[in-house]
């Protein structure tokens, strides 16, 4: 790919459009930020740097943010710039229901009309829940603003029991076990008691880690910075470097839509895979990809993703967790070993390639990260499937799953909602063996409502209690990024807009085969389509407000879930023109 030219001096501010004129409106723009205690001289030619802040009380994971936004503020002043901090929503998976996911596509229209309306140069955003990260990337995206990312960082890690735990992975195993009677309910509350140390996020390669680590593969945050603890002295000192970087993008760039080419998701497929990352990051990948014309496919994904070995040894895919991966070296030692295979000449926030982010790192625990000659899996922690079950595609953790059940030939156990899965799961007079395949419906994007993290179906209680510990599940759900199984996901078109997962009975057989991209329902053609013309769709969840208008405009997994009106460029051209500047209105003075 052709290098971006940064060499054409600095670029005219967009700020001074709102704060140049001697006339009737600078004297209102101006005097607005008077009334905060900012001078004159503050707004004299000095690009205006936006710091959007996710922080909460309500995401334990966005928590530190306050402090961050000061490191931020720092590292623009000693650069230069004005830093002015906004917040928009804030997204976290733990207590939002149904599922953060729902709200994703909010928070990327918040983002990026506070990006499109104010008077910014440029923007730091600062991110670090699941759902926040690619929110926000997707809406400075579409914005086109000088970008850059600023993630929270890991959280500690808790012990229990003199181990360490995974903040997701460790507590579905010990769920299990208490399900299955080889822990007690006491034994469960000092787990609880002992879990959630720091603020920071979940701390093994969930969906957080993952969108971490594709940022900076992505080249949208400053090399080094995105597996940095979020308690660490060194993730503020990260902070304030990308505040003083933030002030020279609002002078010479790169854009965003200048950094998310081809060649850059290319490369995140890559890392996605040899990571054994969340599948949550499909959706989010097509989703950016969509909102900057770049056109990406679940195929694409397949067949990049399927030259990529596992080389990171991470929960739920291996035993480490993300902090073990920054003492290793962070993402720079992984793109390092992982050189080969990758676009090294895409250009990134430091307005040089990317391989200048990784030039002379290395690897300090070759049993975190392995080298492409001897990793750890030979293949790709995630896989791409799809046929008469999934007409437009499905994804499965091929790396978090039982090798014996990657191809399965089994009867199917359905259940119409997760509600009949509460009900029924482990019920002892369950109709279901090793050789069942679970199977869950109206839980996609429609029918969730918003595709919640309901795929890892748990194995009912009584094969639990026998010793079986994993089962084929199919649903068009979504599951955790640190959640682990033979769990195939975001099946397409979905059940509740009358996808062939609709149509399944108990005891149809289904047959997975990963290795060949295949997921059938092994039944005649003719009697899906006969099934099909029986069937009742079910009512909509939302009627009113925002529910109503994402249920309007929600678009099917295999294109990212996003909103159809979001995708691609402002065919206008507009993607940050201020409207309603009063220029010229009175005159000069």
């Amino acid at each position: 790919m052709s290098k971006v030219d940064l060499s054409q001096g600095e670029r005219a501010l967009r700020s001074a459009r709102w704060f140049g004129s001697r006339d009737l409106s600078g004297f209102i723009h101006r005097s607005s930020l008077h009334a905060e205690g900012v001078s004159q001289n503050a707004l004299a030619g000095r690009p205006i740097i936006g710091i959007c802040n996710s922080w909460s009380e309500l995401v334990s994971c966005n928590l530190h943010f306050r402090s961050l936004a000061e490191a931020v503020k720092r590292g623009v002043l000693m650069a230069g710039g004005l830093p002015l901090e906004f917040p928009t929503i804030s997204l976290g998976e733990a207590l939002m229901k149904p599922t953060a996911m729902l709200y994703r596509n909010l928070m990327s229209m918040d983002v990026e009309e506070c990006l499109r309306s104010y008077p910014l140069d440029a923007v730091v955003l600062i991110g670090g829940c699941d759902k926040t990260i690619p929110a926000q990337l997707m809406g400075a995206a579409s914005a086109d603003l000088p970008a850059i990312m600023l993630v929270g960082g890991p959280s500690e890690a808790a012990f229990f029991r003199g181990q360490p735990l995974g903040a997701g992975t460790d507590l579905w195993h010990y769920v299990d076990a208490l399900r299955a009677g080889h822990m007690t309910e006491s034994e469960f509350d000092e787990l609880e008691a002992a879990a959630g140390p720091s603020v920071g996020t979940c701390n093994e390669m969930g969906t957080a880690s993952t969108m971490a680590a594709l940022v900076e593969t992505l080249g949208m945050c400053l090399p080094g910075s995105a597996t940095i603890p979020a308690v660490g002295a060194a993730r503020r000192r990260a902070a304030e470097a990308t505040g003083a970087r933030a002030v020279e993008l609002a002078r010479r760039g790169p854009l965003p839509s200048e950094i998310l080419t081809a060649d850059a998701f290319d490369n995140a497929i890559t890392v996605l895979g040899a990571i054994g990352g969340s599948t949550n990051a499909v959706l989010h990948l097509l989703a950016l990809a969509g909102r900057v014309g770049v056109p990406l496919t679940l195929d694409r994904i397949g067949a990049v993703s399927s030259q990529a070995p596992l080389i990171a040894n991470l929960r739920p895919s291996g035993e480490h967790l993300f902090e073990d991966l920054h003492r290793s070296g962070g993402i720079p030692a992984l793109l390092h070993e992982l050189e080969p295979l990758l676009n090294a000449d895409a250009i990134t926030v430091t307005g040089g390639p990317l391989a200048d982010g990784f030039s002379g790192a290395s690897t300090a625990d070759m049993n975190v990260i392995a080298s492409l000659s001897d990793p750890f899996a030979p293949s790709s922690g995630i896989a791409v499937v799809r046929g008469s079950l999934a007409p437009s595609g499905a994804v499965i953790k091929r790396s978090a799953a039982s090798p014996d059940l990657l191809q399965h030939r089994g009867p199917a156990l359905v259940f119409k909602d997760v509600y009949d899965v509460q009900a029924r799961i482990d019920d002892d007079a369950l109709p279901v063996t090793r050789e069942s395949v679970l199977v869950l419906k109206n839980s996609g994007p429609v029918g969730g409502p918003g595709m919640p993290e309901w795929g890892q179906i748990p194995i009912p209680r009584k094969l639990l209690s026998a010793g079986v510990s994993d089962l084929v599940r199919v649903s068009d759900a979504r599951m955790s990024g640190t959640a682990f199984g033979t769990v195939v996901l975001h099946v397409a078109p979905e059940s509740a807009v009358g996808g062939p997962l609709s149509v399944v009975e108990d005891g149809d057989p289904i047959v997975l085969d990963v290795n060949s991209g295949r997921l059938d329902l092994d039944i005649p053609p003719a009697e899906i389509d006969r099934r099909r013309t029986h069937l009742d769709p079910p009512p909509p969840k939302y009627r009113r407000g925002y529910g109503a208008v994402y249920l309007a405009h929600i678009l099917q997994a295999d294109e990212g879930c996003d909103f159809d009106l979001l995708r691609g460029r402002d065919p206008d051209g507009n993607q940050s023109e201020p409207y309603g500047l009063l220029s010229g209105w009175v005159g000069g003075w």
